[in-house]
């Protein structure tokens, strides 16, 4: 598959206007990679901007007019510090507006509070789970059993897609997700076939059916958001493999912070070839001006050639690091390094790029 890049762009407000005013209006909402995906899970390795991705990919499937609901449940406030906001609650509340009127929600999901509408949805119990809370019951359960708390989370996630109005119409267009670190994505998702497996009947195997029901779904695809270094690489191919091998439906790969090479194919391919010149640099340097006198010149071109050594070696390992990726076979998608950092321009930045190359 043909990947997309990007330049490294500049924070610039006017691309948020240009956006708000419906640039991208006339674009129909299924031209995407990803046509009947209603949940999409982001993970990647700690570092490589899965919340920036997740809310930057929410930005651009919220666009033309569409709702969509960006939940995290690692209890970071990850959201709020992305799009500059306090913290958010244990509530459903507008945090964005995309290009058409379409709207971003965020929700930060809390263990306790998932815990009580689980036995208000099964069981009615929603004041006795109250009780239970202030004794620390349920704080005790999601500590000894970490797996429980997944449940819990997944539940309220997959409730949110689920979810429809009173005209029959789903509330959300699209949830994303921001999951896990890549590391425990599988048995994340995978929690509630075990609870399944071990709840032969009842509430509790009804509520893992519902679930496993969207989460393995052709409704949902698992993201992996990564940067062209190894071991992001190789922890997202081995993502990939405990995915399928457990049933579960990968999604893209998102490349983030991909910077443009600096220097022309040609003279990185001397460097590679060791057929670089430092001597014929300097050359250069006296004779535009850049630098006075030949010992001058012969120290700014060593210690240019030294950069360029290392530029060149650096864009050598990205080029494999993409191969690597591209052997995976799933669609790739590329993210500039935002030359001014991420901030909420970068953002509709990064929602632009999603966007235009097909992802949302």
């Amino acid at each position: 598959m043909t990947i997309h890049t990007c330049s490294p762009v500049s924070a610039q407000p006017r691309r948020i206007v240009r956006w708000l005013l419906g640039s991208l209006r006339n674009v129909r909402a299924r031209d995407t990679d990803w046509d009947g995906v209603r949940l999409h899970v982001v993970t990647g390795k700690g570092g490589t901007g899965k919340t920036t991705v997740a809310a930057a990919l929410a930005l651009a499937l919220a666009a033309d007019g569409r709702k969509v609901l960006l939940v995290e449940v690692e209890g970071r406030q990850g959201i709020a510090q992305v799009f500059d906001l306090p913290p958010l609650p244990y509530e459903e509340r507008k945090i964005a507006v995309a290009p058409g009127g379409g709207d971003v929600y965020a929700l930060a999901i809390d263990p306790e509070e998932a815990m009580l509408d689980y036995l208000e949805m099964f069981y009615g119990m929603r004041r006795a789970g109250k009780a239970l809370t202030k004794m620390g019951v349920v704080d005790f359960a999601t500590t000894i059993a970490p797996g429980f708390r997944d449940v819990l989370v997944t539940g309220k996630t997959s409730e949110a897609v689920r979810r429809k109005g009173k005209d029959g119409r789903r509330i959300y267009d699209a949830v994303v997700l921001d999951a896990p670190p890549t590391g425990r994505i599988t048995r994340f998702l995978n929690v509630t076939t075990e609870v399944a497996e071990l709840a032969r009947m009842g509430p509790i195997k009804n509520h893992a059916d519902l679930v496993n029901g969207v989460v393995a779904s052709p409704e949902t695809a698992v993201h992996f958001v990564t940067l062209l270094e190894e071991m992001p690489v190789q922890e997202t191919l081995d993502g990939l493999d405990e995915l399928r091998a457990a049933g579960l439906p990968p999604g893209g790969i998102f490349t983030n912070m991909v910077r443009e090479s600096l220097l022309p194919a040609s003279v990185l391919d001397d460097v590679g070839k060791d057929r670089f010149d430092p001597a014929e640099l300097a050359l250069g340097l006296k004779a535009s001006g850049l630098a006075d006198g030949s010992s001058d010149a012969a120290a700014v071109a060593e210690a240019l050639a030294e950069e360029i050594a290392e530029h060149a070696h650096r864009t050598e390992l990205e080029r494999r690091e993409r191969l690597s990726l591209a052997k995976a076979g799933r669609p790739r998608y590329e993210l500039p390094l935002l030359a001014d950092g991420v901030d909420l321009a970068g953002l509709y930045e990064l929602a632009e790029s999603i966007h235009t190359q097909g992802a949302a």
